[in-house]
């Protein structure tokens, strides 16, 4: 399965995006567009991308009542992009309808199992699950699994058991990647190099490339250490 790093792309204006993106040339990297700068710009803007070769990654995580999320889907997936999100919170039945809304096209539908921002004191006394963090990850992409998406969202802690307890083919995405311990609001990270270990196919990476000195420097750093070549 494929490998890659996907760029978080967390801008507040078309502007600035193409500030940042200049730094890669003729380099096209996987890019991350989500709720900030999708809601800053509009659907031309990502088809334009889509245009100049660049693959997407569109992270809106979708959480509604099934018939409202497979007529956003059918919408979106029309962009042509390759991966969009929905919260697996919201279901079987919605994840269903999702998939089932990408029908004749090439986009994939990946499902959010937890945030990397959340811990389990904060899923226990705000969300109030009581089961550890870890099993509900697991049990979240079984359901995905269960309703056809072609991947989950979680994070590299968890992906290892994903690939040989649940799936193998279930993309694993895993954001909350660094490579030192600095956590920011992210609760459970890990460096490429565990990731790579853990069977991750794609880490998503933002404020460690986007705000870097050498953004393209930093970008293959984070190549070399997920070893991708």
């Amino acid at each position: 399965m494929e490998r890659d790093v996907i760029i978080a792309c967390d801008f507040d204006s078309e502007n600035r995006f193409k500030q940042f993106i200049q730094y890669f040339r003729d380099k096209k990297p996987f890019l991350k567009v989500g709720y900030q700068l999708f809601y800053a710009t509009n659907k031309a803007f990502i088809n334009q991308l889509i245009q100049n070769g660049y693959r997407i990654f569109l992270d809106l995580k979708l959480h509604d009542i099934p018939n409202t999320v497979r007529n956003a889907i059918k919408e979106l997936s029309n962009l042509g992009v390759n991966f969009i999100t929905v919260h697996a919170s919201g279901g079987i039945k919605m994840m269903e309808a999702a998939v089932e809304a990408t029908k004749n096209t090439n986009t994939k539908i990946l499902a959010v199992t937890q945030l990397t921002s959340i811990n389990q004191a904060t899923m226990e006394s705000e969300l109030l699950i009581d089961r550890k963090l870890p099993d509900v990850v697991y049990h979240y992409a079984l359901n995905a699994l269960h309703a056809g998406t072609s991947g989950i969202v979680c994070s590299a802690q968890e992906a290892k058991y994903v690939k040989e307890k649940i799936s193998n083919d279930l993309i694993c995405v895993c954001p909350g990647i660094r490579m030192d311990e600095s956590k920011n609001d992210q609760h459970r990270i890990a460096t490429p190099k565990i990731a790579y270990k853990n069977k991750v196919d794609y880490i998503v990476v933002g404020r460690p490339i986007t705000q870097a000195k050498n953004p393209l420097k930093a970008y293959h750093q984070y190549c070399q250490e997920f070893q991708i070549k």
